[in-house]
């Protein structure tokens, strides 16, 4: 039987924060982080995902001279993504599942209330590379906690097993580290108006098949 797990151009991306616009990045930065921690971790984000029980709400100032206003996604904090409502609302109606969320007592530089942000994780895992089908640096090794990792520099084609996948539009692989996305999430955010021609607004959708 022929595999129909064929990767093809424009069905699956890689999303992550755009980190392709340059500058100091945004000047958000998150007070009460060290207040939130559970020692030992140095990041609010627990090894398993998700939050751990929030003693008080996350306090994130934007400080002009770290850089600039915070977009619809950005990422480094604690751990998690800081995105905006209208993202947030997006991700909430495509695949509810997929997500948990933080709200956030987000301040502007005088003080007063900036619109509303929260924090982020992607909580869904699914083995859903079809190894066979796909093109990439697979990376068999005891230096990994799970034995082995995907490479994705260099030709990348990335097939995915849709059967295992079945309604899941975000997901994160068992081994990497990176979230991914079918061109339905995709295109919801562009219909939403957060993604368009001229701005990312912070949203980037590298495509799983570069070549």
């Amino acid at each position: 039987m022929a595999n129909t797990n064929q990767p093809r151009k424009g069905e699956f991306f890689q999303l992550q924060p755009d980190a392709t616009r340059g500058g100091k990045g945004h000047g958000v930065i998150f007070e009460n982080e060290q207040e939130l921690l559970t020692p030992p971790r140095l990041i609010l984000q627990p090894k398993t995902g998700g939050f751990p029980p929030l003693r008080e709400t996350p306090r994130l100032v934007y400080h002009p001279r770290e850089g600039v206003l915070p977009q619809d996604l950005e990422g480094g904090m604690s751990g998690y993504w800081l995105v905006s409502d209208r993202l947030r609302q997006v991700m909430e109606a495509v695949d509810p599942e997929a997500f948990v969320f933080a709200e956030t007592d987000y301040r502007l530089a005088d003080g007063s209330p900036g619109p509303t942000y929260f924090l982020c994780d992607v909580i869904r895992t699914v083995d859903a590379l079809d190894e066979e089908a796909s093109t990439l640096d697979l990376v068999v090794s005891d230096d990994y906690e799970e034995g082995k990792y995907y490479g994705l520099t260099g030709e990348v084609r990335l097939a995915f097993k849709r059967d295992v996948l079945g309604s899941a539009h975000v997901f994160r692989l068992p081994f990497h580290g990176g979230v991914f996305c079918d061109r339905v999430f995709k295109d919801a955010v562009e219909d939403a108006g957060i993604v368009n021609a001229k701005n990312s607004n912070g949203l980037w959708f590298y495509d799983v098949v570069n070549r």
